[in-house]
């Protein structure tokens, strides 16, 4: 054994070449290179040493929609903004009532044994495990590192009676990635709680930095879904006598949501993920603490389920430390393991990077566990066929595939386009679940004005193009006053007044009506040309892709405009357009099954479309659900002006093949819905309808008369047997004949008439 060499020491170097008393290492080590740092409160490879010059930043491009399906974040005509403040109390975006979580007590919260668990102690400069015990000693607080001899302590550095200025210390509380957290009281303003937040090792330069920079960023923010600064004091280290700075900050009752989701138990009492709406609800409401942070060109960095706390009803960010300001060139970068985006250690910290973190953290709250968001998957997400969630909500999925993109030009550009987005896909959420509409207004389209079929029969593919939302127009364009006031004309008779407008040239809103108007008059050639000429001038957002499928679809090519479509739903997944889109395409490929689950989810959330109500209906006839097609006319509100047009199509999908199941009840029903439709149909119409309800009914007597057919039951005034059916197909006729205005028509009718009466002795 060797004695240490440190003056006035009497212990022995051990085996691990520290002395077994002070610490102190047996002889100074050659400066070794820092290893790149990552995990949980350290900072990531791009060390406060290293530097970083603006070309190592990417500079993302727009997409294009003619070689790609990929759409970019930088998507133009978005109306996404990024600052906002959150409302309190706004908790649930008003859709759903997310659980309270009662004050508590603050003096509860302090530990009893404050220590930094041995598995969480690691070397400040070269992330190497220190502090771990040995043969069933326990490790030390306090020391040097073997790797890289850099000195560690995980000591409090304060302890309860401490004052620190006007703060009287009542003991820890927390230790975190950055330092110990103590609970105070501020003796100067009421007595009121407050926290201080210290470094977990005094020695560490970038802890001392980015400490620093909580209290520089810290002071400037201002926001309800932050923690708030109040001070910033210096005590001196009772050890070494060293000042050591601390941040004063209000504090924040309540748990973090690691611990709400670490609690959480399903009805049946097992643990598991949140429900999917309740972390979506808790997205939407810090999203625009992250907007704020943003247009103010920071970015917090270390986002994760552990730094945002529900106080009540309402949340905030805290442990602000991983702070620093977009052009920041030398500051260390601090995040964790499983929530930080691949990138950022070349490139920096960015808007995309910091949503990547709200990604990510939507990701284990709904579906990740602590064992695999750090490993298994690390970088990717699970796929629908892992986890059953994505599969049953695919527009949530979708929304976290594109938030945590590899490519951070595919994520979203802005807190407040990812909030919008994550609303709408909330609304889906919460209807597919509940079974009960949650309607909303589109930030990105137009509402529906058009159906394309309010009939049993596929539409025709231009009907189609011409029903689709259009998207909204940018208010701030050039010519958003001259399209305004062409609403009301006709499409295609507006090209004249945009191509000589003078403003064309400087208005994109014109251009891209253009395409529109080409795409209605079938020139596809000039459609065409006039996108790739939009596109050139002005880069690809996700506009590029809607009208390049429009174009797909109108020329007949139903398979490339799904690809296009499908492209925008990646971009928007919470936008009901898209959605729509790839239905029509499904249907036109007589994919009726991928048509049914699209129309489905659009109907569902919002009846305002109800083009998707009678697309759902024919793809189910086509599928042999009958009863769920009629269900699905049926649900066509009484509001709308397609209301009659539904429960005519209702009624003629319960005459589809019933020669053998039209039952007496269903022959009841039938007539009900006769009646009330030829109280609002033209006579001709009425006619029409009736000889179908009468031949529908004549074949089901054909093959066998139903069982529970009703003595003296009537169809339509008539009795349900054969000759009086045909009595009211031959009046049916004969009223047509004499409504008919051309000669032969009238004796059609008259002869058919004469066909399907019965016969007589006269």
């Amino acid at each position: 054994m060797t004695a240490c060499l440190e003056p006035g020491c009497d212990g022995t170097i051990d085996a691990d070449g520290y002395c077994d008393t002070c610490g102190t290492a047996a002889a100074p080590a050659a400066a070794r290179p820092a290893a790149p740092r990552a995990g949980a409160g350290q900072a990531s490879s791009r060390t406060a040493n290293s530097t970083r010059t603006s070309a190592t930043r990417s500079t993302s491009t727009s997409a294009s929609s003619r070689n790609s399906t990929s759409v970019s974040s930088r998507t133009r005509g978005s109306r996404g903004g990024s600052t906002g403040r959150s409302r309190r109390g706004n908790l649930g975006a008003g859709l759903i009532e997310v659980p309270p979580v009662p004050a508590k007590d603050p003096m509860t919260e302090i530990m009893v044994n404050p220590q930094v668990p041995e598995g969480k102690r690691f070397c400040s400069n070269c992330s190497a495990p220190v502090g771990r015990g040995r043969d069933g000693n326990p490790g030390r607080t306090e020391g040097f590192c073997r790797k890289c001899r850099t000195a560690f302590s995980f000591e409090p550095k304060l302890k309860p009676g401490d004052k620190v200025g006007q703060y009287a210390i009542l003991g820890c509380i927390a230790h975190g990635g950055l330092g110990w957290i103590y609970l105070a009281k501020d003796e100067n303003v009421s007595d009121r709680w407050v926290v201080l937040k210290g470094l977990l090792d005094s020695g560490d330069a970038d802890a001392m930095a980015a400490a620093a920079a909580e209290r520089r960023f810290l002071a400037e923010v201002k926001h309800p879904s932050i923690v708030q600064i109040l001070n910033f004091v210096q005590h001196p280290d009772a050890a070494t006598g060293a000042p050591v700075g601390y941040i004063v900050m209000e504090y924040v009752g309540g748990s973090s949501l690691k611990q709400i989701r670490a609690d959480y138990r399903d009805p049946a009492g097992q643990a598991g993920p949140l429900p999917v709406a309740q972390a979506i609800a808790y997205a939407i409401e810090i999203l625009p603490a992250f907007g704020y942070l943003h247009s103010l060109g920071l970015v917090y960095n270390d986002f994760k389920p552990d730094n945002i706390i529900q106080d009540e009803e309402q949340l905030k960010l805290i442990d602000m430390g991983g702070v620093i300001r977009m052009d920041d060139e030398d500051s260390a970068i601090y995040g964790t393991k499983g929530y930080q985006a691949p990138e950022i250690a070349e490139e920096g910290p960015t808007v995309e990077s910091d949503l990547y973190t709200v990604g990510r953290t939507l990701a284990v709250l709904t579906s990740l566990d602590s064992r695999t968001y750090q490993t298994t998957y690390l970088n990717k997400l699970p796929t629908p066929a892992e986890v059953p969630l994505f599969g049953r909500h695919e527009s949530f999925y979708k929304l976290l595939q594109r938030a945590t993109d590899q490519d951070p030009a595919m994520r979203f550009g802005s807190a407040e386009q990812m909030a919008q987005q994550l609303t709408a896909v909330l609304r889906e959420v919460l209807s597919l679940e509940e079974d009960k509409p949650h309607p909303g207004a589109s930030v990105m389209f137009g509402p529906e004005v058009r159906v394309p079929s309010t009939t049993a029969s596929v539409p025709d593919v231009r009907e189609v193009v011409r029903a689709l939302p259009v998207p909204l127009v940018d208010r701030e364009d050039a010519g958003a006053q001259l399209l305004a006031g062409l609403g009301a004309v006709d499409l295609v008779e507006q090209r004249f007044a945009l191509e000589s407008s003078p403003l064309s040239a400087a208005s994109q809103e014109i251009q891209l009506r253009l395409v529109l108007v080409a795409t209605a008059e079938g020139d596809f050639t000039v459609a065409t040309q006039r996108l790739d000429d939009f596109e050139n001038a002005n880069g690809g957002d996700w506009r590029t892709f809607w009208y390049r499928g429009l174009i797909q679809l109108a020329a007949g090519r139903t398979g490339e405009a799904a690809r296009m479509f499908m492209a925008v739903y990646d971009a928007l997944p919470g936008e009901a357009a898209p959605k729509l889109a790839l239905a029509a395409c499904a249907e036109l490929q007589q994919d009726y099954a991928t048509a049914s689950r699209y129309y489905d989810m659009v109907w569902r959330t919002d009846p305002g479309y109800v083009s998707a109500a009678f697309g759902l209906a024919r793809a189910l006839l086509q599928t042999g659900q009958r009863d769920a097609a009629v269900r699905a006319f049926g649900a066509v509100p009484q509001t709308s002006t397609h209301h009659t047009a539904a429960a005519e199509a209702a009624l003629r999908a319960l005459l589809v093949d019933r020669d053998r199941d039209l039952t007496g009840a269903d022959l009841a029903d039938i007539d009900l819905r006769y009646a009330w439709l030829a109280a609002r149909l033209d006579p001709e119409h009425a006619n029409w309808l009736a000889l179908d309800v009468f031949s529908a009914a004549g074949t089901r007597l054909g093959v066998q008369t139903p069982a529970d057919l009703r003595p003296g039951q009537k169809l339509i005034d008539r009795k349900v047997d054969d000759r009086s059916l045909r009595e009211g197909m031959e009046h049916a006729y004969r009223s047509l004949a004499r409504l008919a205005t051309d000669r032969a028509k009238r004796v059609e009718l008259v002869d058919q008439a004469n066909a399907v009466r019965p016969r007589t002795l006269t």
